[in-house]
């Protein structure tokens, strides 16, 4: 039986073979869409799980309560503290790992390297994390202080074919480092990705951090901590008892209150960081669950939209397939078997489309990895897991689109359908279900073209927004501590070339976060008293070039001078809000008490966007520093005309100053441009699947518009021979088409408009959903369909009516 339907379904698809290769298309199409996002999911969803102790391992978090019970920041970063005392303290803990991420300078013979993503870590590492070390021991690698290990990328560069271990290498210009071990490199599927990692006790040197600042520094939330609990342990309990533990071991470390009300911290498991992690700091940029969904939902509209296709013009067939029908049933065919037949002719097809989706996402994967920046391909999926995908998609594809015309089809009434009459056959007309589905398809696709346009409009906000500052032509490098002691020469030796107008230095610049606070400031009235702290102030440290370099505006006030040292300090607007004074003319000249010492307001500058549009500008206070080794950045602005005069010039004084250091540098416009990357992903997805979304709804629009036409030939034949034009024959086909396209439209605005509204909550500046938006994506939507229905329809409207009415 099996074997017979197959063969019926075999003759009855090579019959059709300009239907058949149309389902081919359509639903091949919504199959690779179904598979390349699937791959993406799977890959987003592997990180970290190749540790064999994944289940096991969770990451400590500190969250920052304001004064008044609010959020002030979450970090994934903790206190050194923290970890060794939570470990004496709670016995359930298996094992713990503090790690410091860092970026240091190393030197081999005349060589010099600027790594990022050294990881300074304890030795318990290996017992939580799964390493596999080319050379060394885990056992007593990171147990030496000035150790490290190397990544096999990074041993290559620095070795070539020597073998490094046991080598020496200069880090830091003065401190010496030997190789202990190599590791090959982390699994790309891994949230961090060292390139060195190097043994704490490194840090217990006195002249790097020392001991007393390992054992009591609360304020310093730089370091990475995991902990490996039992198999199953219930660490929402754990979690639960931090309260205590926070109050036990910081009291007093807070003015006022218990230390559990001004920070908390929090347990999440190693598997949910990369896709549900969006901290206020991170060791990488993570991924989102939000965007899995919406990938996949997208995916499973286009594939629905190719099921759609399938169901339309089997129905629309019906008429073809009615006699055989009929004769079926006559000689004794049960309607369960004729719906088999129908469900194996669709299961059939798409098992075919399934393979040939294979072959167009082996060739579609460069082009989506590099417009996603990732690395997906079937390398990276066990191969029974590709087939066993791909069969049970096709399989529960070729159902969903097949029941119902198994079940229209086998539902027709033999004698009506022998005498050519299918309504009769059929008890009644799938025209309205073609109807729904017609507008279905366009309602998928007008949504996804709205979608795009509106994340295209708000990328193009981000990237053209006014600031509040300057950021052409200005190129950020490292600022390194031995540069302070002849910083003015250096300052002087710039300057002196036309090519370069400023230099500054900040302890972080524009495009990064601000992290940095020294807590609550309090506004100093008449006499002593104070006022209660109404403001939580996030600090940059600067000196007196860095507001000219970035050409920020005053407010009020003015700039540091240059016997400035510390008693005086700039705010921005939102700060002088949030402390109570009514304008910024009004803070100049006022006292406030900030990390313990009491300064003078000297300037308010206009409020300037310092992080990303996902960010409120937030309460800024710039001081200039104690130590000028407070400076973590210079900022080089250039004359945009000599602008490769400058560089060079700025890599020649370089040289000259720092010649242990390397000279790395980057635009801060750039900087800034890499903030909005997965958006500008995201977007360019949304046009690739809005484009395959109306290709594969305008291949079931043509299918079904040749049906039509073959249906009316006669009514066109003698419209024409009654004296109607070619134009008013396109017209009427047309007409009835583009009505569901306009319904379907009509549909798509409210929903498109209601999930941009939501997808643009994530940014504090945001666009206004465009009117425009729903009118292009209309225009385009029209546009196809007009141009898909008028292939058939002119060709219908142009034929000899006398050949068409001899033929009927």
């Amino acid at each position: 039986m099996i074997r017979h339907n197959l063969k019926l379904a075999l003759r009855s698809l090579l019959q059709q073979k300009g239907i058949t290769a149309i389902h081919l298309v359509g639903l091949s199409l919504g199959m690779a869409s179904c598979l390349l996002i699937g791959t993406y999911i799977w890959n987003e969803f592997s990180y970290d799980r190749y540790n064999h102790n994944a289940d096991r391992i969770y990451r400590v978090s500190r969250e920052f309560i304001n004064s008044d019970g609010s959020q002030q920041l979450h970090l994934g970063h903790l206190a050194p503290p923290f970890a060794p005392l939570l470990k004496n303290d709670y016995p359930d803990i298996e094992q713990i790992v503090r790690m410091l991420e860092t970026n240091l300078t190393f030197r081999r013979d005349d060589y010099i390297f600027n790594e990022d993503n050294v990881f300074v870590a304890e030795p318990s590492f290996f017992q939580i994390f799964d390493v596999d070390l080319i050379e060394g021991d885990t056992a007593s690698a990171l147990d030496n202080a000035f150790t490290l290990l190397l990544s096999e990328t990074t041993a290559k560069k620095f070795f070539n074919d020597t073998d490094p271990m046991d080598q020496m290498m200069t880090g830091m210009g003065r401190y010496n480092f030997k190789v202990s071990g190599v590791f090959k490199d982390f699994p790309e599927q891994s949230h961090f990705h060292p390139n060195i990692l190097l043994a704490f006790n490194t840090l217990r040197d006195s002249t790097i951090y020392g001991e007393e600042g390992l054992r009591t520094n609360w304020g310093n939330n730089s370091f990475s901590t995991f902990m490996l609990l039992p198999k199953g342990y219930p660490y929402k309990n754990l979690e639960a008892q931090f309260p205590d533990f926070i109050d036990k071991h910081m009291a007093g470390y807070y003015d006022q209150g218990k230390a559990s009300d001004r920070t908390k911290l929090h347990l999440m498991p190693l598997t949910d960081i990369h896709l549900r992690s969006h901290l206020d700091s991170e060791i990488e940029e993570n991924g989102d669950i939000r965007r899995i969904y919406i990938f996949a939902v997208i995916a499973l509209l286009v594939l629905l939209i190719a099921c759609f296709n399938y169901m339309n013009l089997s129905t629309a067939r019906s008429a073809i397939r009615a006699k055989e029908i009929g004769v079926r049933k006559v000689v004794g065919a049960r309607r369960g078997e004729i719906m088999q037949q129908f469900l194996g002719e669709s299961i059939v097809l798409t098992l075919l489309a399934g393979l040939i989706s294979i072959a167009i996402c082996w060739v579609a994967f460069p082009a989506v990895n590099r417009m996603m920046d990732i690395h997906l391909g079937f390398g990276n999926l066990p191969v029974l897991s590709v087939f066993g995908f791909i069969l049970v998609v096709a399989i529960l594809t070729g159902f969903l689109a097949g029941i119902y015309p198994a079940v229209f089809l086998s539902a027709m009434r033999p004698l009506g359908m022998l005498k050519g009459d299918r309504n009769r056959g059929s008890g009644g007309s799938s025209g309205n279900l073609r109807k729904v589905l017609v507008v279905a398809q366009f309602a998928i696709s007008g949504t996804l073209i709205i979608a795009t346009l509106v994340v295209f409009r708000q990328l193009s906000f981000m990237q053209n927004k006014n600031l509040g500052l300057d950021q052409d032509h200005l190129i950020t490098v490292n600022y390194y501590d031995p540069l302070s002691s002849q910083y003015e020469s250096f300052k002087h030796e710039l300057l002196a070339n036309p090519a370069i107008r400023d230099v500054a230095r900040s302890s972080r610049i524009p495009s990064g976060r601000l992290l940095d606070s020294y807590g609550t400031a309090e506004v100093q009235l008449s006499g002593d008293s104070l006022q209660k702290p109404v403001a939580d102030l996030k600090t940059l440290l600067i000196d007196e070039d860095f507001i000219p370099t970035y050409d920020i505006k005053f407010a009020a006030g003015e700039n540091f001078r240059d016997q400035d040292k510390t008693g005086n300090i700039i705010l921005n607007e939102t700060a002088v809000k949030d402390l109570g004074f009514s304008s910024a003319a009004e803070a100049i000249g006022k006292r406030i008490k900030y990390a313990g010492r009491d300064v003078h307001i000297t300037g308010v500058l206009a409020d300037f966007n310092f992080e990303s549009l996902h960010q409120d500008i937030q309460s800024m206070i710039m001081l200039k520093p104690t130590d000028s080794t407070n400076y973590n950045w210079l900022s080089v602005k250039m004359e945009g005309r000599n602008l490769q005069s400058g560089i060079a010039q700025l890599e020649k004084t370089w040289k000259q100053f720092l010649p242990q250091f390397p000279f790395d540098y980057q635009f801060v416009d750039q900087r800034f441009g890499e903030l909005y990357e997965a958006e500008q992903r995201q977007g360019r997805m949304f046009i690739g699947f809005a484009m395959l979304a109306i290709l594969v709804a305008c291949l079931g629009l043509l299918g079904l518009t040749a049906f039509v036409v073959q249906q009316k030939v006669k009514e066109i034949g003698i419209r024409k021979v009654l004296g109607a034009s070619t134009t008013s024959i396109v017209s009427m086909l047309n007409m009835d088409f583009l009505k569901l396209v306009i319904l379907a439209l009509i549909i798509a605005s409210p929903v498109a408009w209601y999930l941009m509204h939501r997808w643009l909550e994530d940014f504090a500046y945001r666009i206004r959903i465009p009117w425009w938006a729903f009118v292009v994506a209309g225009v385009v939507a029209l546009l196809v369909a007009s141009v898909t229905i008028s292939f058939q329809s002119i060709k219908a409207a142009m034929a000899n009516p006398v050949k068409s009415l001899r033929n009927e």
